[in-house]
């Protein structure tokens, strides 16, 4: 069965405001650039692998499982989780 974006959210949130992963890291030309096939995917894994970015190649797995149009979506609402628990911190 395919992951939601509210199952998933909470893990790319954590990955993407790690400080070594500037602009989504390993997974960057799926998750930025907006670059959604199959073997995008499959080559921001095979990145991660090269770079010794574990989490990158597990959520790169969920990646691998989620529709072009969740991955094109996936972005946005990691922005507004982020901002939301930002806010409520204050």
């Amino acid at each position: 069965m395919k992951p939601t974006i509210p199952e998933v959210v909470p893990l790319f949130a954590a990955y993407y405001q790690m400080p070594e992963n500037g602009v989504w890291g390993s997974l960057h030309c799926v998750l930025d650039d907006k670059n959604v096939r199959n073997c995008d995917v499959e080559g921001a894994k095979a990145w991660a692998a090269e770079r010794g970015d574990v989490e990158g190649e597990k959520l790169a797995d969920i990646l691998a499982q989620m529709s072009r149009t969740q991955r094109l979506k996936l972005p946005d609402a990691v922005d507004a989780y982020i901002e939301n628990q930002n806010g409520n911190q204050q």
